[in-house]
């Protein structure tokens, strides 16, 4: 396996007070009833790609009750070669981020190092949740894939802010100098442009691949379409933040950019989320998932690592063994599935015929 994580080392973190885990297969199956940690467990793995949780945006919330602090050790193998990767929160709530005892100066610049997917059930907000859902998907796949994109959405994100801000001293009796935010939308439009341009190309070679993963995981023939929806496909930055100014100035935020940017998806004329059933709003979820392991395997040269979290919870059987069929079988993948049945999914992973690691929680 070009990418795999052989072990981990958990102190103080959510409900783990101090615990290690050796990985030795493939695929990796974490077991045992709700509320034992298995969730907690693919989320330090996700810190350890992404210096952040999954599942909150707060890291003060995952330390254990009554510490301060927490600590995750990881040994990843990268092209055969073993390297440490370590997140630390500091008892006066800094966090460090270090990968072979070096410490990261700008944790974005780690993003991408270890491409990883994760599947857990509150995705299915990525299909019938608000358009800032989708965003971030498309922003966690392009991270990962593009030091560029993620730079000019950071830089994109603060100017915004800033904005925003001087928008409201406006209403606050503040003196009118229109020149800072002249400076502030030159700014915000040409780091703009970087993420409506990088999008743009990186969605017009995704979407066809989702919208065909769906097919082959429906089965049927269904009038799905889905759509990068932006205001930049007719006005460009500077034109659209002129037209919108004396808008904001009265709502006292930007109302027009890249971050109102939405995926479309529709069935047949309408849209998909208003007449989906259950079985296709899965079906959309899985196609975009598998579509992003694609995309990250073709660009990076090798797989993400993959965590499925429960997801067979809320699934029939055939769509299980569907599912397992489709991820388990790339060889060079490293798979971690967590489920509160050791039988089910020791059985799943038999019928088609894989090696499993089970860790009993």
């Amino acid at each position: 396996m070009p990418l795999s994580l052989n072990s981990i080392s958990i102190i103080q973190f959510k409900n783990y007070p101090h615990q290690r885990y050796q990985f030795t297969e493939r695929i990796i199956g974490i077991c045992g009833r709700n509320g034992v940690g298995k969730t907690n467990l693919l989320d330090a793995i996700h810190y350890l790609c992404f210096t952040k949780s999954y599942f909150s945006r707060s890291d003060a919330v995952n330390v254990y009750h009554g510490s301060q602090g927490f600590r995750l050790e990881g040994y990843l193998s990268l092209n055969g070669k073993e390297e440490k990767a370590v997140c630390i929160l500091r008892e006066t709530g800094r966090k460090e981020f270090s990968l072979n005892d070096e410490l990261y100066t700008r944790f974005s610049k780690h993003i991408g190092r270890y491409p990883c997917v994760v599947i857990a059930p509150d995705d299915v907000e990525l299909i019938i949740g608000g358009s800032e859902e989708r965003r971030k998907f498309i922003d966690t796949i392009l991270s990962q894939l593009d030091p560029a994109y993620l730079q000019a959405l950071i830089n994109y994100t603060k100017i915004l802010q800033q904005r925003n801000s001087f928008l409201r001293s406006l209403s606050d009796g503040y003196a009118k100098d229109f020149s800072v935010l002249d400076i502030l939308d030159e700014q915000l439009a040409k780091e703009g442009s970087v993420v409506f341009q990088k999008r743009d190309g990186f969605l017009k070679n995704f979407l066809p691949v989702a919208q065909q993963k769906y097919a082959q995981i429906s089965q049927q023939q269904e009038p799905i379409s889905l759509s990068y929806e932006t205001e930049l496909h007719t006005l460009n930055m500077e034109e659209l933040l002129k037209l919108t100014r004396q808008k904001d100035i009265v709502v006292q935020r930007t109302s027009g950019g890249v971050h109102r940017d939405e995926l479309g998806f529709n069935l047949g004329a309408q849209t998909f989320k208003s007449v989906a059933s259950q079985g296709q709003r899965k079906s959309l979820l899985f196609a975009l998932k598998l579509a992003e392991m694609e995309i990250l395997k073709k660009e990076k040269g090798f797989p993400p690592l993959l965590l499925l979290d429960d997801v067979f919870e809320k699934l029939d059987e055939e769509r299980i063994s569907n599912l397992l069929a489709n991820v388990c079988t790339d060889e060079q993948m490293q798979i971690f599935i967590t489920d509160t049945n050791c039988k089910r999914l020791e059985d799943g992973l038999q019928k088609i015929g894989q090696r499993v690691q089970m860790v009993r929680l």
